[in-house]
């Protein structure tokens, strides 16, 4: 089974993809988690992005593609896995069916803008531990402060409105555009937002199988 889950930033893809690769037994492929380690290997493509990156300069999509076709190759993949984070762009689905890199499945998990402002700026994570909470749906014991260690709650820069704002901006433009990519194919499969993550685990498993 592989597969790909497509959102906007904060429609739930991340805690999703840990629930769909225990339930599966398949490994959630992240490209911010295997382009930090190709680069701490120093695999030939990770010293190259490390050059773009140390450079300031963003990654090119060879580069990233380069990454990901490395990864798929390794064994724990035989059986299938969820890709998170790419494709963000119709270039990089492209360049992906180039490498010959095959999708069955490219489930997107469509939630409202203003659901998902209102779901971002609820978000708190520990300024210590790391450890993350949210205002309504998994508030800590105590307001503001960490159940885990007792440090300090804070909004990250990223769950900023103005931050999310222009997040979906660039997500409607850039990677949007994906969802006709992939039913052209044949393999899009739509998840309206089911009001809770068990709820929207099942929906997913339903349509996968």
């Amino acid at each position: 089974m592989k597969l790909i889950l497509l959102g906007a930033p904060g429609a739930g893809k991340g805690t999703q993809a840990a629930i769909l690769a225990d339930e599966l037994g398949i490994p959630t492929i992240s490209t911010g988690n295997i382009l930090r380690a190709a680069i701490k290997n120093g695999t030939p493509t990770g010293m190259k992005a490390k050059s773009y990156m140390d450079a300031g300069h963003l990654v090119p999509d060879e580069v990233i593609i380069g990454i990901i076709t490395e990864r798929l190759a390794e064994s724990d993949c035989a059986k299938g896995y969820i890709l998170d984070g790419v494709p963000r762009t119709i270039a990089q689905a492209e360049a992906l069916e180039r490498a010959g890199i095959q999708f069955d499945h490219v489930v997107s998990m469509e939630v409202a803008d203003a659901t998902i402002m209102e779901r971002m700026s609820g978000r708190r994570v520990c300024e210590k531990c790391g450890a993350s909470y949210h205002i309504t749906a998994v508030p800590p014991k105590v307001e503001g402060v960490c159940d885990v260690c007792g440090g300090k709650l804070v909004t990250r820069k990223d769950d900023a409105p103005e931050t999310v704002k222009d997040r979906l901006t660039v997500y409607h433009k850039e990677t949007e555009p994906l969802k006709d990519f992939y039913k052209s194919r044949g393999v899009l499969r739509s998840i309206g937002d089911m009001g809770s993550v068990e709820a929207t685990s099942k929906a997913i498993l339903d349509v996968l199988r």
